[in-house]
């Protein structure tokens, strides 16, 4: 065999796979189908090595489970609309389309070159207008279904993407995207109503036995369900009544003042003939120019104005202040909260600040608590009541409970349920996205777009101009359209659909890529879906992962689909770090795929980092580490390629009983293998042992390299050793195979099977020790007992020479591992 060379040998082989469709999935019915999937990528130009690690991780998989023998989907598109690619056309003059499309060819060009087993065929790019015609679709299916509307709202606003955000998108009072400050702004903008499964997005949380804890509980912080108490209060002066929404029912005796959102939509009639009127909005103003994490985070200042008139408490009569603040916002709860200093300590906080009243209303079960004494709120969830009338003495929690029947019989009550999740703002104000198919008559009012006139196509002649709120409504041949209705004259919907409602379904388009009278069949998606596999970053969580939720369930009520939920395992990888910090081109810390892949080939940038870290954990790049992976590909070329007269001289069915006590060693160390590589990767996803492992077998291997060895031995190591490798490194398990069996392809080969009567020990090698000190070893029975074992310990001369003349205290034994002699 002549030297490893994986840039011969890697395009070799991808043009092969390529040439006799060896990827290519369709639907059999006899084999058990599982399907992998790793999140697709924006196409930004380039790989890096995140994505080189998110993609490795799924194609290890895909290949061993297809090993295994079941059917495997394993596809890969783009999720391909969204602001890179328009600010690309406003900073270069090229066109988003040209510029998508380009890196989407050169992305693809460099996952063929990691030798990726995915089915091109599949391919979805979200751009294309055979895929955004669905997007489309999908949102009439909505709009039809009663969960799409359009409503007006403040919103999230971004100056520097010139477009809204979902809530979800708002990362500390930031753009997800830019980082750019978020401001609020009032506009009329489309919705879906995500809320309407608020309790089974929660619910269902409990199902998904295969999602780490972590993004579990960060959805349903996200959701936010809580129950609680509503209830009104009387404001005499303007004739009204403020809802109010409390979780602590009990502290309801302790309000002291009534702390209302800047954009309550009671505020113009609390402005009107209001001497303070100036002063208010003045403030008001502030306010609305703070981020929502200034406003609500318990560092930030609390600040608000009384506006000069009270409300009444309608448990105890009695007036509060009523003051307009910077910390309750408009769309959580009523926009109204009632101020409880005594027991909240941001209600703490802003009454000492503005010298407001406190009322003492729990305190501990074991003692008194003097609102003299306190430097903060009591916030502990166990107490007693005070100072709350007849409730009085009773502890908390069933306070609680009473306090609301109260409230409840007397009629200013509700019991209610409230969440943080608010509906889904899909409008952006931008070019490169799924246009919204609805277009508007002054006669007939909203109207959906025929689906037989789908895909509403963007138009190619639109002017990018930086800041531009919405391109497409500078285009009149775009928004100048024709009532589907009455045939008059009518406009177009501009904004088009935040990206994530393309990548809200694709894992279902996979299944059915090239439909032309529906999203997909749904036999077919049923066939390969839920995905098994899912495999991302955590940043995912709430945004994406969420999303997908919701429209599976959408989907699944419209009769598409026979399941609930999208992906029934997740996996999210840690990050590729170097220097202690993410790669990013601001630090100078990135490395090039291409150029690792230049230099060692795609098996080695493959194999290290699937070895350097456990895959849910962050990875710190070394180039030793590479370098070493290659060191290892090397061994495992030249130890076959040493063995390789013996393994064809060797037969399958050799006579296990012939070897001697080394040779069956030496196979029990490939079923062993064979056994924890088989778990590590179908069970534990712990790739970096599975391959520690495989280097242990490489190195038992390589001691027999100067000795006389069974060629039937050697042939059954190097065929299993071959397959282990194959879902980590392709390309030389694939020419090694071909050279050592000539027949067919590895990857279509069986996975191996270990022999259970061949991983039992014969004997084993214990440790001898004297006072916890290691005097001797010796080799014994692996089924020898604790009473076996002490007495061949003692029976040792080395053992006999060092205890003589001292009292042996006692003797520990660990069966197969060691025996301690304690002695004075």
């Amino acid at each position: 065999m002549e030297r490893y060379a994986p840039q011969e040998i890697e395009k070799k082989w991808q043009a092969k796979w390529e040439a006799e469709g060896v990827y290519k999935t369709e639907i059999d019915r006899t084999e058990p189908e599982y399907y992998v999937l790793e999140m697709f990528p924006y196409p930004s130009g380039n790989l890096h090595m995140g994505h080189v690690r998110n993609y490795s991780i799924g194609d290890v998989l895909a290949r061993f489970k297809k090993m295994q023998g079941y059917n495997v989907l394993h596809p890969m598109g783009f999720d391909a609309f969204g602001m890179p690619a328009e600010n690309a056309a406003i900073q270069h003059g090229v066109k988003p389309a040209d510029w998508t499309y380009s890196n989407i060819e050169n992305m693809k060009r460099q996952q063929t070159g990691m030798g990726l087993s995915y089915d091109w065929e599949r391919e979805a790019i979200t751009c294309r207008p055979d895929y955004y015609r669905w997007t489309q679709w999908l949102f009439e299916l909505f709009y039809k279904r009663g969960l799409a509307y359009k409503k007006e709202a403040s919103v999230n606003w971004c100056d520097t993407c010139g477009t809204v955000l979902a809530n979800e998108q708002v990362v500390e009072g930031k753009c997800w995207r830019c980082d750019s400050e978020v401001k609020k702004k009032d506009l009329s903008q489309w919705f879906l109503k995500i809320t309407d499964y608020a309790d089974e997005l929660l619910a269902d949380l409990d199902k998904l036995k295969g999602w780490p804890e972590r993004v579990k509980t960060m959805q349903e912080n996200w959701i936010g369900r809580s129950e609680g108490l509503e209830f009104d209060i009387d404001v005499p002066d303007l004739g009204e009544k403020i809802a109010v929404y409390t979780t602590r029912a009990d502290t309801a005796y302790g309000v002291t003042f009534v702390a209302l959102a800047a954009e309550h939509p009671l505020m113009e009639k609390i402005l009107a003939d209001n001497p303070k009127a100036g002063e208010i909005r003045a403030f008001i103003e502030k306010v609305k120019s703070q981020s929502e994490l200034e406003r609500t985070s318990g560092e930030s200042e609390k600040e608000g104005l009384f506006t000069g008139l009270y409300a009444v408490n309608p448990f105890n009569g009695k007036k509060v202040e009523l003051w307009v603040t910077n910390y309750v916002l408009a769309e959580y709860g009523t926009g109204a909260v009632m101020g409880v200093p005594s027991e909240d300590q941001r209600d703490w906080m802003f009454a000492k600040k503005y010298d407001l009243p406190i009322i003492v209303t729990l305190r501990p079960k074991d003692r008194e608590l003097r609102l003299e004494e306190m430097t903060e709120a009591y916030t502990d969830k166990d107490g007693i009541l005070v100072n709350s009338d007849e409730f009085d003495g009773m502890e908390m929690h069933e306070a609680l409970s009473a306090i609301a029947q109260k409230a409840v019989r007397e009629g200013f009550g509700r019991l209610k349920v409230n969440y943080r999740l608010r509906d889904w703002l899909i409008s952006r104000q931008r070019y490169w996205g799924a246009p919204i198919p609805v277009i508007y008559c002054e006669k007939c009012g909203e109207q959906l777009v025929p689906e037989e006139e789908l895909p509403v196509k963007l138009p190619e002649n639109v002017n990018f101009e930086q800041g531009a709120v919405s391109p497409l409504a500078q285009c009149e041949e775009f928004t100048h359209c024709t009532c589907p209705k009455c045939g008059g004259e009518a406009r177009r919907e501009t904004d088009t659909m935040d990206t994530f409602i393309c990548s809200s379904w694709y894992y279902m388009r996979y299944a059915d890529p090239h439909n032309t009278h529906r999203p997909f069949e749904p036999d077919k998606v049923n066939y390969w879906a839920p995905v098994d596999q899912y495999i991302g970053g955590i940043e995912h969580a709430i945004l994406h992962l969420l999303y997908s939720r919701f429209f599976t369930k959408v989907l699944r009520d419209a009769k598409m689909l026979d399941f609930d939920e999208p992906f029934q395992n997740l996996l999210t990888q840690g990050m590729v770090i170097k220097d202690g910090a993410k790669m990013s081109k601001s630090k100078g810390n990135v490395v090039s795929p291409e150029e690792i892949i230049r230099k060692y080939g795609a098996d080695t940038a493959r194999l290290f980092i699937l070895f350097a870290a456990p895959v849910e954990r962050d990875l710190e790049w070394s180039d030793q580490g590479v370098e070493g992976a290659y060191r290892f590909l090397n061994r495992v070329w030249r130890i076959i390629g040493h063995f390789s007269n013996a393994i064809q001289e060797g037969i399958d069915d050799y006579d296990r009983t012939t070897l001697t006590a080394e040779e069956k060693a030496l196979r029990r160390t490939l079923h062993q293998t064979i056994k924890k590589v088989t778990e590590d990767v179908g069970e534990r996803f712990m790739f970096n042992t599975a391959i520690s492992s495989i280097m242990e077998l490489v190195n038992a291997l390589y001691a027999f390299q100067d000795k006389a060895v069974h060629p039937g031995l050697v042939r059954e190591i190097s065929f299993a050793l071959v397959k282990m490798l194959a879902p980590f490194a392709p390309h030389i398990a694939e020419e090694l195979w071909s050279q050592i069996c000539g027949k067919g392809s590895v990857h279509a080969e069986k996975w191996p099977n270990f022999d259970k009567e061949a991983i039992v020990e014969d004997e084993v090698e214990i440790v001898l020790q004297i006072n916890g000190k290691v005097r001797d070893k010796l080799l014994i029975p692996a089924a020898m007992g604790r009473e076996e074992m002490e007495k061949a310990a003692l029976m040792q001369p080395k053992v006999a020479d060092l205890t003589e003349g001292k009292t042996i205290v006692k003797v520990i034994c660990v069966p197969k591992k060691l025996v301690n002699i304690v002695v004075k």
